[in-house]
């Protein structure tokens, strides 16, 4: 009886989390996969079809973009991670108990803004009119105030300022479990600090690592917002296809055949990414 008890109180509170996770990610994707699998033949009927999904392999412009955003997303994340690890060393290791939380403060600080309203602020930073270029003329390092928006660079910079975040606190996570006397140790006996961050501090962090860079890989490569607005025209980002097809051309079916794609190829990349570094899903979202 008291078993029974149990079972059906875990399941009062599982059920708000399970009602939630069916009705916003289970149902809609279950959608989605139907849309994905059909083609109209004539109004309001529609027959199984896989033509969505070839539709991407054989229009060049398609997997074209996607190998961009691709790229993007992957040189964003190595960014993020090279500027996010010494700040985290520091806030972990090297910060005091009373300058630590004014230190993460300061790191939550500005993503308790919008992202609009931070990607406009990187716009009106570097427009052509804007704060950057006619400072870099003013100080004489151009001849005119050039045009820092609508390039790889901006939508590079854009991204990583949006998911440094995602970055930092795993690693600060994985970091503040390291033992410092194991690195005390390491310079007793005479190791160099490469080899101590290469055989000590790295191996330690690295299922925050892994995890920092699954959420930030994922989250620029189906960033929409801070490409369009960072890149113009010429953004070419793949989440921006998905949205022609559906808001556009109203053609859901290959939107959803689209967003399927961008979910099971970014799903493999990051696959792979745990294959190559030897890390477990579940080990990795622990430090999450």
């Amino acid at each position: 009886m008291i078993n029974k008890q149990k079972t059906l109180l875990l399941w009062l509170l599982l059920a708000p989390a399970l009602i939630w996770l069916s009705l916003l990610i289970i149902l809609p994707h279950l959608e989605m996969l139907t849309l994905s699998l059909r083609t109209r033949i004539a109004p309001q009927e529609y027959a199984f079809s896989l033509r969505q999904y070839a539709t991407f392999f054989d229009e060049p412009l398609y997997w074209h973009t996607f190998l961009r955003t691709a790229t993007l997303s992957l040189s964003a994340t190595a960014i993020s991670l090279v500027l996010a690890f010494p700040v985290a060393w520091y806030i972990a290791k090297i910060a005091g108990t009373t300058s630590k939380p004014l230190l993460l403060a300061m790191v939550l600080l500005p993503f308790w803004v919008s992202e609009m309203v931070r990607t406009l602020g990187w716009m009106i930073l570097l427009r052509g009119n804007g704060v950057l270029p006619q400072l870099l003329f003013h100080l004489g390092l151009t001849s005119e105030p050039i045009e820092l928006l609508y390039n790889d660079a901006a939508i590079l910079l854009g991204l990583v300022y949006s998911s440094l975040l995602f970055m930092l606190i795993p690693l600060i996570n994985a970091l503040e479990t390291l033992d410092v006397s194991l690195i005390e140790a390491a310079y007793d006996l005479g190791a160099k600090p490469f080899n101590i961050v290469r055989q000590i501090v790295i191996p330690h962090a690295a299922p925050g690592i892994a995890a920092g860079t699954i959420m930030v890989f994922m989250l620029t490569l189906g960033n929409y917002l801070t490409p369009v607005l960072l890149g113009g025209k010429s953004s070419m980002w793949f989440t921006e296809q998905i949205y022609t097809q559906f808001i556009t051309r109203f053609n859901w079916e290959q939107g959803a055949a689209f967003a399927f794609l961008l979910l099971g190829l970014s799903t493999f990349l990051v696959w792979c990414g745990l294959k190559l570094s030897r890390q477990s899903f579940t080990a990795v979202m622990r430090r999450t």
